[in-house]
């Protein structure tokens, strides 16, 4: 008896499977539409990259003997001119004579001060000051860089090989610095180096941009982002890039025909920028094109059909995004 128990609870479990399966064979997958109406609109292809501030020209003082320094006349931040005064140092002879007269008198120091005159630090070019390494009475070595300016303050960016072609010297662009994110500066490509670096096989080339007016704020060393205008176009046909298809190699697109089905037509392409593309031939103004959505399993013998040769009808779930035209 228990044999014939088993033997019947074998059975009765083949029986579900084999019904089960053959349930879910009679499902298919529900297949439904994203619309989008075409329309015109404004297109504009940009390039971002990542950058840091770091001055043109970046220039060390280093005084021509060791010495002390008797007093400094500039401060960090400050523009100077060519050939201004930035401070006064004394050699390691004069400040040893000017000590031993200090302690001799008053008199006997001025006499001193008079016959042996300090030697003063020049600038060698007009820019700015971005460090003081010493202070009043400080001795130094002719190791030492007591100041360093700099000209002006660029933006090293890093750009990826494959944008290098679209970056040409004196394009517009704007910069916008990680720790001022709601200040926008106005830029333009100043350099492009010649010489690519490549590290964890990316290749990348240095390019300056240069603000057109660098304000208080900008500091040595900052992290900047920068956007690179590449091309606009205005009033053009396009299309969000996700309604594009690649299946035979070549952009196409699906287009929606009353109680037919829909029509894939091959586009022509212009400029892009990732999200939307300009369309130049293939689908006209008030269009509409399909995205094709692989919805739930569904029971054929429940499924809604659309007037596509049998294909189920757009889901109202994806909705229809607006035209660029109208954002």
């Amino acid at each position: 008896m228990k044999n014939k128990k088993w033997i019947y609870l074998v059975l009765g479990m083949l029986i579900v499977s084999v019904g089960g399966y053959y349930i879910y064979s009679k499902r298919t997958v529900r297949v439904s539409y994203k619309e989008y109406h075409v329309a015109k609109g404004d297109l504009e292809v940009t390039i971002l990259a990542t950058g840091t501030i770091q001055p043109e020209n970046r220039l060390e003082i280093k005084p021509p003997v060791a010495g002390r320094i008797d007093r400094v006349l500039v401060e960090e931040g400050q523009k100077v001119y060519k050939g201004q005064t930035l401070a006064w140092m004394s050699s390691t002879e004069r400040a040893a004579m000017i000590d031993s007269a200090r302690s001799q008198g008053t008199e006997e120091l001025q006499r001193w001060e008079q016959l042996y005159k300090p030697t003063p630090i020049i600038a060698p070019l007009a820019g700015m000051i971005i460090s003081k390494n010493v202070e009043s009475g400080q001795t130094f070595s002719t190791n030492d860089a007591v100041l360093v300016m700099s000209n002006r303050l660029t933006v090293k960016a890093q750009l990826d090989e494959t944008d290098l072609a679209q970056i040409k010297i004196g394009q517009t662009c704007e910069v916008v610095l990680d720790s001022y994110p709601s200040d926008v500066i106005k830029a333009k490509v100043d350099r492009i180096a010649y010489e690519a670096k490549t590290v964890n096989n990316v290749t990348t080339y240095l390019v300056d941009v240069l603000p057109e007016s660098a304000p208080e704020f900008m500091r040595s060393g900052m992290t900047a982002n920068v956007t690179f205008h590449v091309n606009k176009k205005e009033n053009v046909v396009i299309v969000p890039t996700e309604f594009l298809r690649y299946d035979t190699g070549k952009p196409t697109v699906l287009i929606k025909r009353d109680q037919e089905e829909p029509l894939e037509k091959e586009v022509k392409l212009g400029a892009s920028d990732g999200k939307q593309s300009e369309v130049q031939n293939g689908v006209e103004v008030g269009d509409t094109i399909l995205f094709k959505i692989q919805g739930p399993r569904t029971s054929k013998s429940s499924s809604p059909f659309s007037p596509f040769g049998g294909r189920p009808r757009s889901s109202s779930s994806g909705g229809t995004p607006p035209p660029p035209g109208g954002r």
